[in-house]
């Protein structure tokens, strides 16, 4: 995402977590709810007029563009008891909003549906942008032919289980709706959706974004949330593995941490101090890595952040 459209994001989620203004629909004739349109649900600038566009919210709005690997925040038309976005039933405020991601392998368009209390339905389809993504072409074998250890192997699916139990947990938390900071200054060492091909074969993307600092640098809240995993114990993988909710199912996960400076089950909140960067588990170094999912897709949090830390 371009540092305009990143801008444009970020003015708008300003503008919904302290509700002074209010997006306009996307057209302006009201919708007949029964039928299904191949109209694009795409980002709009926000109305000079807000109180004229809270009552014309004839259609879905979003506050910027599809992109695989992006979260990005919705509003539906007015009088929307649900929406459903690509056949899954998503949540929805008392005022309209919602949030929905794409993952970094995402489909070339989405379909949202808006439901209505007399059972009518507006189905909306969106085109998703590809991301650019830092894809290497390396001749050689992944890891050198490396096998994984029998004792890697022994602890893994115990802290998988704990992970997938961290994630079905569902927070209240409006953190989701606020613009990110930066949980540290650094030097960014990796980006989200970066790939190494192998002789032919795609390897594992990265999925989280790497800040290289030194070990004992304290990195914070990068909006409000819920603490739904401290691992004290550190995974084989993760290291010391810190999660944080921010509700609507949008998390955090913070790896490689020297140490954790809250518990699982505490409300923290934007800007709080919430552990120490470090070199646990599977590093090469000191450094953050920051992960997010939105449900099951895994998001780039740069879709969520301001261009400079």
């Amino acid at each position: 995402m371009g540092l305009s459209q990143n801008s444009m994001l970020l003015i708008a989620v300003a503008s919904i977590a302290s509700c002074s203004a209010i997006p306009p629909s996307i057209v302006a004739s009201p919708p007949t709810h029964t039928t299904t349109s191949t109209q694009p649900a795409t980002a709009v600038s926000q109305s000079p007029d807000p109180e004229n566009a809270r009552n014309a919210r004839s259609d879905f709005w979003l506050a910027g563009e599809a992109v695989q690997g992006a979260a990005v925040i919705g509003r539906a038309p007015a009088n929307a008891v649900g929406v459903v976005f690509n056949g899954n039933a998503i949540p929805l405020t008392a005022d309209g909003f919602f949030l929905i991601g794409f993952d970094r392998d995402a489909e070339n368009s989405a379909s949202l549906v808006a439901q209505f209390a007399d059972g009518s339905s507006l189905e909306r389809y969106i085109a998703v942008r590809p991301g650019n993504w830092d894809i290497q072409h390396v001749n050689a074998n992944p890891l050198g032919g490396a096998k994984t250890s029998a004792e890697f192997q022994a602890r893994r699916g115990a802290e998988l289980a704990r992970i997938n139990a961290a994630r079905a947990i569902k927070v209240a938390s409006d953190g989701w709706r606020q613009a990110f900071v930066w949980p540290l200054k650094g030097r960014i060492s990796g980006r989200f959706g970066a790939q190494r091909v192998y002789n032919g074969t795609p390897g594992s993307y990265h999925s989280g974004l790497d800040i290289a600092m030194p070990t004992g640098t304290p990195f914070v809240a990068p909006a409000d949330g819920v603490v739904v995993l401290a691992a004290k114990d550190p995974f084989t993988l993760e290291g010391h593995l810190l999660m944080v909710d921010h509700g609507m199912g949008l998390n955090s996960a913070f790896l490689h941490c020297s140490e954790l400076l809250v518990e699982e089950g505490q409300v923290v909140r934007q800007g709080e101090v919430i552990g120490k960067v470090g070199a646990t588990g599977r590093a090469s170094g000191p450094h953050l890595h920051w992960g997010m999912k939105w449900n099951s897709a895994r998001v780039d949090p740069l879709s969520l952040l301001p261009s400079q830390p």
